[in-house]
């Protein structure tokens, strides 16, 4: 009778899993960072969800280890989630995440996630990881506070002279390089440890580990800008394009490694549990596998219709939306901090609303938006909680 209350529970568990990733993948996050190549005519919609849906399954794998772990096990402290309490925390993540692609509520999944395993977890007997809710609380805080800003000041640059963008534009690329070059990878070194391109090559230069880090982040800065001042000088309007694509690449590739471990998280505890100890990687493949099918068979419509709005938007701002955007996405990788990319990539369009004159978006709506992520994250702890008191007693599983 265990076993067949366990198999059930892995399958429900299996399952939602894969429709929440399946769900990412075919939502706003699948789409959003090619729309704005889309909007410029630099790429069709069709290519673009099947290179988006590759470099979101391979930012799953290669990047997505540290949100997992934080989600699987750093969220609460003194216990191991069981596979009752996993298994509930993933269908209430699905759901959220349902409910926020296909009804258009403003939900941060990030934060729907964070509290249904928290609560869950707190139901068990756990301990909140204060330490943990400081780090989380503090960076979904500052997102708006550093991706606005400098949303905003990119824009403002573009937009001043077109002599400007000769120097602008590559120092924009040397900055891309730079957060390039420390971004962590599985598969370098340590297979199930991830490290930067710049610690990797540090270890292995004649030099001090901290020089060696400051030279590998120039190289890379300066082969961007000068690629990119080359591109530029030739043809403006190609270089502004495939600047645009490079950083729809990024953002994608970081979307598959910040997401993922939304959906696959609490799968560590429970594979553990069944399987014993598997390899992280094993768990991140399943994860990007089910967006990768979520983009490439549902995310067509939501590039189009996000690809009319970057339209409007014009290169430049949107160029202004992508680079903060990458670098706060990627901020959050490294530090293993669940991400809501609703909320990177509403700071960003209002930073470049502003920019341009357009007012970006209303105050009325922000107001609304940050009461439903603060309500989702809120309401998700309750859920969780109460889920798991309730079915616990009521089928004597713990």
């Amino acid at each position: 009778m265990v076993d067949i209350v366990l198999a059930a529970l892995v399958a429900f568990a299996l399952a939602a899993s894969f429709f929440a990733a399946w769900t990412i993948g075919a939502g706003s996050t699948g789409a959003t960072p090619f729309a704005p190549a889309v909007g410029a005519g630099a790429i069709s919609t069709m290519r673009a969800a099947f290179i988006v849906g590759i470099l979101g399954f391979a930012g799953a794998v290669l990047q997505g280890a540290a949100i997992t772990e934080t989600v699987g096990r750093g969220l609460i402290d003194g216990v191991t989630l069981s596979p009752l309490a996993a298994t509930l925390a993933l269908i209430i993540a699905a759901v959220y995440i349902a409910a926020g692609v296909f009804k258009g509520y403003p939900i941060a999944t990030a934060f729907a996630i964070t509290g249904s395993v928290v609560g869950v977890g707190i139901a068990m007997g756990g301990d909140p990881a204060w330490d943990r809710y400081l780090e989380i609380g503090l960076y979904w805080l500052l997102t708006p506070v550093f991706v606005t800003p400098v949303s905003y000041i990119v824009v403002k640059l573009l937009r001043s002279d077109r002599e400007i963008n000769h120097v602008v534009i590559p120092l924009l690329a040397a900055s891309v390089g730079i957060v390039i070059a420390h971004m962590e990878f599985i598969l370098i070194g340590d297979p199930e440890v991830p490290e930067s391109i710049a610690s990797w090559i540090a270890t292995r230069l004649p030099t001090e580990f901290i020089i060696g880090m400051v030279a590998v982040s120039l190289v890379f800065a300066i082969i961007f800008a000068v690629v990119m001042h080359l591109g530029y000088a030739r043809d403006p309007i190609w270089a502004q394009r495939w600047f645009l694509l490079t950083l729809g690449a990024l953002v994608a590739f970081s979307a598959g490694g910040g997401k993922v471990g939304l959906a696959v998280g609490p799968l560590l505890p429970l594979s553990e549990e069944v399987w014993g100890a598997i390899p992280i990687s094993g768990v991140l493949i399943f994860g990007g596998f089910a967006m990768l099918l979520g983009t490439w068979l549902a995310a067509t419509r939501m590039i189009k219709a996000l690809s009319q709005d970057y339209s409007a938007l014009g290169p430049r701002r949107s160029i202004g939306v992508l680079i903060p955007s990458f670098i706060i996405a990627q901020i959050g990788i490294f530090l293993g901090i669940p991400m809501s990319f609703n909320e990177i990539f509403i700071s960003a369009i209002v930073g470049a609303g502003l920019a341009a004159g357009s007012g970006g978006v209303s105050s009325r709506k922000l107001l609304f938006t940050a009461l439903a992520w603060i309500g989702s994250l809120i309401f998700s702890l309750l859920i969780g909680f109460g889920a798991y008191v309730v079915v616990s007693r009521l089928t004597g599983i713990t």
